[in-house]
């Protein structure tokens, strides 16, 4: 189901993924740097999603202002909180990239506000860029020390923005309940040497259903 949600004078395009029966839990997804909401990692982990009950709604919101892109994610929060179509209990945030910086960014805000009523269940961070390529020396690490929901993260272990050891050093960090399940010599772009696109979406899909799992009070109507 396509929608426009309002952002400014602007609308932002999103997608509804629905699952077959009616749910409680629902999963914002978002693009990274480049691309949008029709990046095939995206549109894979929604369909996944949506055929095992969880209602995912993706969007695009180009630019490259983090501050911007963070209002975008609040705005996608606030419409899919007060739709009286679906009445969730609870989202989580997702983001590839850039994306999942923007997530991050909003459960940090969100967090230091009084407003923090437990919509937001958890976070999951793909390809997460904790720094630039070779400029390890500054990390992009200070909303996630803020965050007390439960975050996964899923990297390549040869992500040239997210050195393994500094990722695993900023997680034992983090007060947050969180997991990282690396992808076997991936790179940011989740590309692996000698592994289908599919092979490797169906890994990180898996991942994240069964981390959902864990996270939720599954029910099963």
């Amino acid at each position: 189901v396509k929608v426009k949600i309002p952002f400014g004078n602007k609308y932002l395009d999103a997608i509804f993924s629905l699952p077959e029966k009616k749910t409680k839990y629902g999963m914002i997804l978002t693009h990274g740097a480049g691309g949008d909401m029709n990046f095939p990692h995206l549109v894979s982990l929604a369909a996944y999603l949506a055929s095992h009950g969880v209602l995912c709604l993706r969007f695009t919101c180009k630019g490259l202002n983090i501050a911007y892109r963070t209002k975008a994610f609040k705005t996608v929060v606030e419409y899919l909180k007060l739709s009286g179509d679906y009445k969730l209990s609870g989202v989580f945030l997702a983001g590839r990239s850039m994306g999942s910086r923007a997530a991050a960014s909003l459960i940090r805000q969100l967090s230091q506000e009084d407003d923090d009523d437990g919509f937001i269940q958890g976070l999951v961070c793909l390809s997460y860029p904790l720094h630039r390529p070779k400029l390890q020396s500054k990390l992009r690490d200070e909303d996630l020390f803020f965050i007390s929901c439960p975050v996964l993260f899923v990297s390549g272990s040869a992500d040239e923005m997210c050195e393994k050891q500094l990722l695993e050093g900023v997680a034992s960090k983090m007060k947050a309940p969180k997991k990282i399940h690396w992808i076997d010599k991936a790179n940011h772009g989740m590309a692996v040497k000698g592994r289908t696109t599919d092979d490797v979406m169906e890994e990180i899909n898996a991942q994240v259903f069964s981390w959902l799992r864990e996270n939720i009070e599954w029910e099963h109507k």
